[in-house]
């Protein structure tokens, strides 16, 4: 059979770097698959997606041997142009790929200068595609970052490729744009469209894709179906994979229940697991189990104020000179103890409202004060001295040639008495120490998001404002970045993370405050968020998987798989399931 997709024993290095980023890599993927590629961060994800399109060698050199072919053509003899009308690439920084004024511009610029006169009508059937026609006449910059991701997949499905490529597609969304993103794909794999999506997400890969490809230190592991994929869980989680939570929890259970029962480790199979919510009701229906009442820390109602926002609201206006409401009347008292989650769908506000904190814009309207210091007439400077933001994009906070002179920079400006000493206790505090002499910007995501935090660390803040502070990353990385969040807790007066991830909103935060439209609709704590089915709609919002199958169970205060499972094994033993 003639794959659709061949890579051929192919090492590929960049330009100075000390080692390969492929490793001797072979994959066969054919026409109509749905695959997504695993694996950690720098183990060779994108790269390996880079060769498909042509992009490695031909725009990003190096050593490359090996070969490649796609729908029959060997990409070292074709262009990245020819190549392009067979592979459409979305990549993970999906604005760059933005390069007109207009949606409906952006949409035609592909075909319209690959010189097919039916270009509108391949624009506009495009943009149908992706729910964007309705506003096709905006300007790029008035769109949401959701909006924004799909436009860049409408840009290439304008050339009708028989493989489109997804670099984290769902990176940077709210849940609700995240399974508009898939359900996509779907339509479109349901076309004959390969589809082929670099992902963490293993919620999504278990509900959308049929073959998962494992990567690691730049060679393909190896290729399996999806239920068969994540039956190995041991294997995964060796190479920092987790699989869905549902799969997690029951991996547990029968791992408990097998050394309960006094089994060697030889005279245990591998059984079937569930890798969806559908499946793990059937896995889990043996028992119907009682409530559990698991402690949770409530914020108390007379604490002391952090940040308080009055009547706040902020805008600006647009080439027309129309005004852009983007927050309107906030009302918020940020308390000393505070571990707050700011949620919402994409153009909430969110990271508005953490900015204005800040200093760096101020409020059109209102006042907020910052430790008693009125921000409209505090130069951001002083209240830098109070207030630390950390920014979604981490290189964004990286102004110097190491990691080390990036932690100290405030300090060493500020004439802090014995900053080394406090510089060299933050590096160990986030594993950095054998990373200080690199340069921030040449890091893994997951390091430059640990480097990042000890910048924030070393200006000695008391409120620290994180954004999106596990973006991008591989849930291993993810659960190491939220235990590192878990320890600045005792370290800051208050902690508040705009963030998408349920997961992180649960398991950090003592207050969950969502936000819709420039608004506050809700403010209280994880079970007053998650058990209001019409709050979680409006705000775009899904809960984690594991609460949705401890609800199916009759299961309350049930948020982490650490939970569910503990409630669960309780429940035979008093049962004497092991008895």
């Amino acid at each position: 059979m003639k794959h659709q997709i061949e890579i051929n024993n192919v090492t590929f290095q960049y330009p100075g770097a000390e080692n390969n980023v492929l490793d001797n890599a072979s994959l066969t993927i054919d026409e109509g698959e749905f695959v997504a590629i695993i694996g950690g961060n720098g183990s060779g994800k994108s790269t390996l997606c880079k060769l498909i399109n042509g992009l490695i060698p031909h725009y990003y050199v190096g050593d490359f041997e090996g070969e490649v072919t796609v729908n029959g053509i060997n990409t070292l003899e074709s262009k990245v142009a020819s190549l392009s009308e067979h592979v459409g690439y979305v990549y993970q920084d999906f604005e760059n790929q933005l390069v007109s004024p207009k949606v409906i511009e952006d949409a035609c610029f592909a075909p319209l200068h690959y010189g097919y006169t039916d270009y509108l009508d391949r624009a506009t059937e495009a943009l149908k595609k992706v729910g964007l026609y309705d506003v096709k006449d905006a300007f790029i910059w008035q769109l949401s970052g959701g909006q924004k991701h799909l436009l860049a997949l409408a840009s290439i499905l304008s050339l009708s490729p028989s493989i489109i490529i997804m670099d984290e597609p769902i990176a940077q969304l709210d849940p609700t744009h995240a399974k508009d993103i898939y359900k996509i794909l779907k339509e479109l794999h349901a076309e004959g469209t390969t589809i082929i999506v670099i992902e963490h997400h293993t919620e999504f890969i278990a509900s959308f894709a049929d073959q998962v490809v494992l990567m690691d230190k730049g060679s393909v592991v190896w290729k399996k179906k999806v239920k068969e994929a994540f039956l190995d869980v041991e294997l995964l989680m060796k190479h920092q994979i987790y699989p869905p939570q549902v799969t997690q929890a029951a991996f547990y259970l029968k791992k408990s229940e097998i050394n309960l029962a006094g089994q060697q480790p030889s005279q245990q199979k591998k059984e079937f697991l569930p890798i969806t919510l559908t499946e793990s009701q059937y896995f889990f229906q043996k028992h119907q189990l009682d409530s559990t009442n698991l402690d949770f820390p409530i914020r108390k109602k007379e604490r002391e104020k952090v940040v308080q926002f009055s009547d706040v609201s902020f805008g600006y206006k647009t080439l027309t000179r129309e005004k852009m409401q983007i927050l309107d009347g906030i009302d918020l008292t940020i308390y000393k103890g505070d571990h707050i989650a700011l949620v919402g769908n994409n153009g909430a506000g969110k990271s508005t409202l953490m900015r204005l904190v800040t200093g760096l814009i101020k409020p059109d309207s209102g006042s907020i004060i910052v430790n008693g210091k009125n921000i409209s007439k505090t130069p951001p400077e002083h209240l830098a001295e109070k207030v630390t933001y950390i920014y979604q994009n981490p290189e964004q906070m990286f102004i110097d040639d190491s990691v080390e002179k990036d932690v100290s920079f405030y300090m060493k400006s500020r004439k802090v008495p014995g900053y080394k000493n406090i510089v060299n206790q933050i590096l160990k505090q986030f594993d950095l120490v054998d990373l200080q002499e690199r340069d921030s910007r040449l890091l893994s995501g997951g390091q430059q998001r640990r480097a990042s935090l000890a910048i924030g660390m070393g200006m000695d803040p008391e409120l620290m404002l994180l954004d999106e502070p596990t973006a991008n990353l591989d849930i291993g990385t993810r659960k190491h970045i939220t235990s590192l969040l878990g320890n600045l807790k005792d370290q800051l007066d208050a902690v508040m993370i705009a963030t998408h991830d349920m997961q992180l909103a649960c398991s950090f935060a003592n207050r969950i405050i969502v936000m819709h439209e420039g608004a506050i609709i809700h403010d209280g704590d994880r079970d007053s968020v998650f058990q209001n089915q019409a709050l979680l709609t409006r705000a775009g919002l899904e809960s984690p998987q594991i609460l949705n199958l401890a609800q199916m169970l009759g299961m309350k205060d049930i948020y982490t798989v650490d939970q569910f499972v503990d409630a669960y094994l309780k429940k035979e033993a008093k049962d004497g399931v092991y008895a």
